[in-house]
């Protein structure tokens, strides 16, 4: 296996830049995941370092070796995209072999990793079959069993799970992660799905229009995102988002003012106050909830989604601004309804006019 280095990497096409100036370490054996709206450059950023396109700027290194100029075979990866690409005439033993026979590899050498990975896919009896006799599960197992014969440094994965039914993308979410364990490799990831990049890695990378938004591990990147945009990308649904003011009291103490004149509690740290001037308080669905008659902020429920084990409530502020909380179960509620809503400030965020995070003290 091997580590990944990136150093002010850029890509443009003519006078468009997809990657700017990109710098990234992943650790060999880790599970990267580069996550981000469509358009953002992170199949662009795979292509690139699986040697498919050639950077316009800066330095890709594999195992700490500098890898601009050489061929896709000569790094040592395997990529599986999002098509699968299997061969229709093929067999599925023949479509995970194909590579090895390109290299001119031994008949015995080929037997055995093709049987090995095939056991491990658990698609040892699929073997016989050609691709269109598989579903689209049995077909992505296949593409990740060429994939694992080569033996490769580095594995790429380029939205291999979006063309899966929602129960399936589970079941291979779960698959995946196994099969990193079992074989611990290094692996970078591409998914526009916030859960998938969630349950998968080690480490999330948040990709906005070719630039880095945020590295960290999952719970980092939910709990301490570093902008609004993190803050709304990631999460099912995204954070909450409220206009409000700093606002000093008689005694010197600073509130946040949001809609209809609710002050709320957030410590600030260092002198980021008053002077702030506007700010946006954000707060995750799970720290939103029903409050006491007379307090909290007046809403009008618009929606309610039932999912069974809970209940997703959409409510509008007297500002305009949609507000989601979670709640056990059924709701209580119904739409058109008028409810007031406690806010866990505690669990607040602050972001100044530009979205980026401010500084404050936190319980968590």
């Amino acid at each position: 296996m091997a580590s990944l280095s990136l150093r002010n990497v850029s890509k443009r096409f003519g006078r468009h830049t997809v990657i700017d100036n990109v710098s990234l370490d992943i650790a060999d054996r880790e599970f990267a995941v580069l996550v981000g709206p469509s358009g953002c450059g992170k199949s662009t950023l795979l292509r690139l370092i699986a040697g498919l396109e050639a950077p316009s700027a800066g330095d890709i290194r594999i195992g700490g070796e500098r890898v601009n100029d050489w061929t896709p075979r000569e790094r040592g990866i395997a990529m599986v995209f999002q098509s699968y690409a299997l061969y229709p005439h093929m067999t599925v033993y023949d479509n995970i072999a194909f590579g090895l026979t390109r290299l001119s590899t031994p008949r015995s050498e080929i037997e055995r990793r093709v049987r090995e990975a095939s056991t491990r896919l658990q698609i040892e009896h699929l073997l016989g079959r050609k691709p269109r006799e598989l579903s689209g599960g049995q077909r992505q197992r296949v593409a990740i069993g060429r994939a694992i014969v080569r033996e490769p440094r580095l594995f790429l994965f380029d939205e291999p799970l979006s063309n899966l039914d929602a129960s399936l993308r589970n079941q291979m979410r779960l698959e995946f992660m196994s099969l990193h364990r079992e074989l611990g490799t290094t692996v970078v990831h591409v998914t526009h799905d916030q859960a998938e990049a969630m349950t998968l890695a080690s480490t999330i990378v948040v990709l906005r229009e070719g630039r880095i938004e945020q590295t960290g591990s999952p719970m980092d990147v939910y709990h301490r995102p570093r902008n609004r945009f993190v803050a709304s990308f990631i999460g099912s649904p995204g954070m909450n988002m409220v206009k409000g003011r700093f606002e000093t009291d008689d005694g010197g103490g600073v509130h946040v003012v949001v809609a209809g004149g609710l002050r709320l509690n957030i410590p600030v740290e260092g002198s980021r106050g008053p002077d702030a001037g506007a700010v946006t308080v954000g707060v995750r669905p799970e720290h939103v909830g029903e409050a006491k008659a007379g307090d909290g902020l007046a809403a009008t429920v618009r929606a309610i989604e039932r999912l069974g084990s809970e209940s997703l409530v959409h409510a509008e502020l007297s500002s305009g601004e949609l507000v989601a909380w979670r709640i056990a179960g059924d709701a209580g509620c119904r739409v058109g309804e008028a409810v007031r809503l406690a806010v866990d400030t505690a669990h607040c965020h602050l972001f100044d006019a530009a979205g980026n995070a401010l500084p404050r003290v936190r319980a968590d």
